[in-house]
């Protein structure tokens, strides 16, 4: 079992403007086999809470505390939080020119198992995750995310959460960019891994059509980077009928 603890963080962000505030006092515990889904208007810190956990330099953490299984995640540095078992699939994944998606997946591979994968038992674990994710045998020939279409990349982010097995994952706007297929496809992964692994998932989202094929836990509302309020897979479906018209009012 794995517990990810966040606790009264306060992040700012570096703009060319100097330091700004966007989280005020985040609490929040995801542990290993639970669902949590973050939603929230623009702008409301969803993913700078994402950023931080996995180490942006962009992003500055002035007070608080970030645990995994108790070790202070905020004294480790990217390549150890990885290790550590944190996993952060992207908004925006960048490309990696040069460096083919098979080498990539099994250069980190070998980063956080400490060893390299033993190829015949690797080579079936990829094809059969490939396989699940309809992604065509030459995919891995090709440039990590270079020229891949928006849903490509996200079926990319999560051929590694599979492949890599973390304790805890971050999914940041996943469903961003797909269409109806893609987003099933892509949702079927999540929720393998989630089952096969006992993965903690932290699932960001705007919208709840993602959470017809990943039924969250707890549902958390971030709004002014804050947690306005919190409830189960209920207030998902309240928030698709009501927006956060509410929040928004009360909040100014």
């Amino acid at each position: 079992m794995a517990t990810l603890e966040i606790k009264n963080l306060h992040v700012s962000v570096i703009t060319d403007q100097g330091n700004k505030q966007i989280l005020k006092g985040i609490d929040l515990t995801i542990r290993s086999g639970e669902i949590h889904a973050i939603m929230g208007p623009n702008g409301s810190g969803k993913s700078t809470l994402a950023y931080s956990i996995a180490g942006h330099p962009k992003y500055e953490v002035t007070e608080g505390e970030i645990l995994l299984d108790g070790e202070d995640v905020l004294e480790m540095s990217v390549d150890e939080r990885a290790r550590a078992g944190l996993f952060l699939a992207m908004q925006y994944p960048v490309e990696v020119p040069g460096v083919s998606v098979s080498n990539f997946l099994r250069t980190a591979k070998t980063a956080i198992s400490g060893e390299a994968p033993k190829l015949r038992e690797w080579v079936g674990d990829l094809k059969t995750a490939m396989s699940n994710l309809r992604m065509d045998s030459d995919f891995t020939e090709r440039n990590v995310n270079e020229g891949f279409s928006g849903g490509e990349k996200k079926r990319h982010e999560i051929l590694q959460l599979e492949l890599l097995k973390p304790k805890i994952a971050v999914l940041d706007e996943t469903d961003s960019g797909l269409d109806v297929d893609a987003l099933r496809i892509v949702s079927e992964g999540v929720n393998r891994a989630h089952k096969d692994n006992n993965l903690g998932v932290v699932l960001i989202t705007h919208y709840t059509r993602i959470l017809n094929y990943i039924k969250p836990d707890y549902v958390h509302v971030f709004v002014n980077g804050k947690l306005a309020e919190q409830g189960g897979a209920e207030l998902a479906e309240r928030l698709e009928n009501e927006g956060y018209d509410r929040y928004l009012k009360a909040s100014a």
